[in-house]
C-alpha cells in the first residue's frame, strides 16, 4: 500500500534561511502546484496491482521529491538517506511522514523506477510555467552536443575476455547452491585469465600477443563450455530459472567478445565501431569520438537551451551521428514543443551546412548563426553583422550550461546501470538543473 501524496504539510516543515533552503522552498512550491505529475510517477512505481491493505510504503510524492533532491544536490543513495534523517530542510522538502527515515535500498528501488518519459513530461510542464512567467519564451535557442560516459572502464579485448571469465566463474559458484549445481565438475580459470590479460597488457610483439590471446580465448571457451553443461544439469526451480536468465544474457555478449578479438588479433581486420562491444555490463555503450579528442564510451547527447539557460530539449542519440545531421531534427522537436519555430537559433560550426541553413529558414527561423561560417555568408544567415555577433556570443553560453550540467548535476558520467536507467539519469539531471534555474529566476 502506497499513499500518493501528503495532503497536509507538517507544522515542523521549516526551510533554512540560506540560498539552498530558499531554492528548495521555491522548488517545493512548484511541485506542490503540479500534483497531477504524481500520476506519472505512480504509474512508474506500479501502483495498479498494489493492495489497499498492508504496510505503508514511501508516498509517491516523497519518491519524486527525493529523486529531485538526489540529483539537485548530487548525493549518493547513502548520503541521501543520511541527509533525510539529519536535515530539517531536506525532510521538509521530501514531505516525509513523521518518524519515517527511508533506507538507501528503499530510495534506490523507488527512484530508479521513474522512467525517462516521466521526467521529460515533468520538464515540459516546467517549461510551460517558465513561458507563462516570461522566464523562458523559447524564441532564441542554441544547440550543442556533448557526451555522457557510461559506468565502465576503458575497454580492451584482453580486459573484456578476463571480465567474461570472471562473470562466468561467479555464475558457476552461484550454481553450487542450486539443485543439481554440483553435478558437473569444472575448473576455475580466473587466475589464469588474469595472468594472460596482464601479460598481454605489458608484452610487445604481435606474435607473443597472439599466443597469449590464444590462451586467453581457450580459457574463456572452456569456462563457457562448463557453464553450458551445468545449465543442462540444473533441476527446475525458481532460483535456477533466474540463474538461467542471467546466463542467457551474458553468453551471447561473451561470444561477441571472442568473435571481435579473433577478427582483430588473428585476421588483422579493422572491426567497425558499430560492431564492437565495449562492456559486458553496459552493452548499450557506444564509442564516441568528438572533434578528434579522447575516445569516450557512453552516449552522445544533443541539447537545446534558451536565453534563461534552461534546457529546452535533450536527445540521447543512437551511435555517433554527425552534428550537421541533427540540427534540423532538434529544430523540428522545438517546433513540436512550442508550437512555433524560434525567431533565432545559434549552433556550433559542426552543425553548419548550406542545406541546414536553407531548411531552417524555410520552417520560419529568421536568423541562423553558426559559430564557424564554413563558407556561408553572414548576409545569408542573419540580417546584419551585429546580429551575427550577438548570436555567436549567445551560442557560447551553452558551453557554460553543459559544463554546469556535468559538474553540478553529474552528467560527466552516468552512475546508473542499463540504457533505460541511463536515459532516466540524463533527464532527471536536466529537470534538477531547470528547477534550480526556475527557482532562482521566478519573481517572488
Amino acid at each position: 500500500m502506497r499513499q500518493k501524496r501528503i495532503i497536509q504539510s507538517s507544522l515542523f516543515d521549516l526551510f533554512a534561511d540560506h540560498q539552498i533552503g530558499r531554492e528548495l522552498k521555491a522548488i517545493s512550491g512548484w511541485l506542490e502546484a503540479h500534483s497531477e505529475l504524481l500520476t506519472l510517477v505512480a504509474a512508474d512505481l506500479g501502483e495498479a496491482g498494489i493492495k489497499d491493505t498492508g504496510r505503508q510504503g514511501l508516498p509517491v510524492e516523497s519518491v519524486l521529491r527525493c529523486a529531485v533532491l538526489k540529483q539537485y544536490r548530487q548525493l549518493s543513495y547513502e548520503e541521501l538517506a543520511f541527509h533525510l534523517e539529519d536535515s530539517s530542510s531536506f525532510r521538509a522538502f521530501a514531505r516525509l511522514p513523521l518518524a519515517l527515515c527511508p533506507k538507501k535500498s528503499v530510495l534506490q528501488k523507488t527512484i530508479s523506477r521513474i522512467r525517462a518519459e516521466s521526467w521529460e513530461q515533468i520538464n515540459r510542464a516546467l517549461l510551460s510555467d517558465a513561458r507563462q512567467e516570461k522566464i523562458e519564451r523559447g524564441m532564441a535557442v542554441r544547440i550543442d552536443s556533448t557526451v555522457c560516459e557510461a559506468l565502465m572502464h576503458a575497454p580492451s579485448d584482453s580486459s573484456l575476455l578476463f571480465d567474461s571469465v570472471r562473470v562466468m566463474t561467479r555464475l558457476l559458484k552461484q550454481a553450487a547452491s542450486l539443485p543439481g549445481g554440483t553435478a558437473v565438475a569444472w575448473r576455475n580459470r580466473q587466475r589464469l585469465a588474469k595472468k594472460r590479460a596482464l601479460a598481454i597488457r605489458y608484452s610487445r610483439g604481435k606474435d607473443r600477443k597472439a599466443r597469449l590471446y590464444r590462451d586467453l580465448i581457450d580459457a574463456t571457451q572452456a569456462t563457457m563450455a562448463s557453464l553450458r553443461s551445468l545449465a543442462l544439469h540444473l533441476a527446475s526451480s525458481i532460483e535456477s530459472a533466474a540463474w538461467r536468465l542471467e546466463v542467457e544474457h551474458y553468453l551471447p555478449l561473451i561470444e561477441r567478445v571472442i568473435d571481435q578479438t579473433r577478427r582483430r588479433v588473428f585476421t588483422g581486420e579493422r572491426v567497425p565501431a558499430a560492431d564492437k562491444l565495449v562492456s559486458l555490463f553496459e552493452p548499450h555503450a557506444e564509442i564516441i569520438v568528438k572533434g578528434g579528442r579522447d575516445v569516450q564510451y557512453g552516449h552522445k547527447l544533443n541539447f537545446s537551451t534558451g536565453k534563461s539557460g534552461m534546457i529546452l530539449d535533450a536527445v540521447i542519440e543512437d551511435g555517433n551521428p554527425a552534428d550537421a545531421a541533427r540540427f534540423l531534427p532538434m529544430l523540428e522537436r522545438h517546433v513540436t514543443l512550442y508550437g512555433q519555430p524560434p525567431r533565432q537559433s545559434a549552433a556550433d560550426g559542426g552543425f553548419a551546412s548550406r542545406d541546414n541553413l536553407k531548411q531552417a529558414k524555410a520552417i520560419g527561423v529568421r536568423d541562423v548563426a553558426f559559430h564557424k561560417k564554413c563558407g556561408l555568408k553572414i548576409e545569408d544567415m542573419t540580417k546584419s553583422k551585429w546580429i551575427y555577433r550577438q548570436l555567436r556570443n549567445f551560442r557560447a553560453g551553452i558551453e557554460a550550461g553543459i559544463s554546469c550540467l556535468k559538474r553540478a548535476y553529474g552528467l560527466t558520467r552516468c552512475t546508473w546501470r542499463g540504457i533505460d536507467h541511463f536515459k532516466s539519469y540524463v533527464w532527471s539531471s536536466v529537470v534538477a538543473n531547470n528547477l534550480a534555474i526556475f527557482a532562482r529566476l521566478k519573481p517572488t
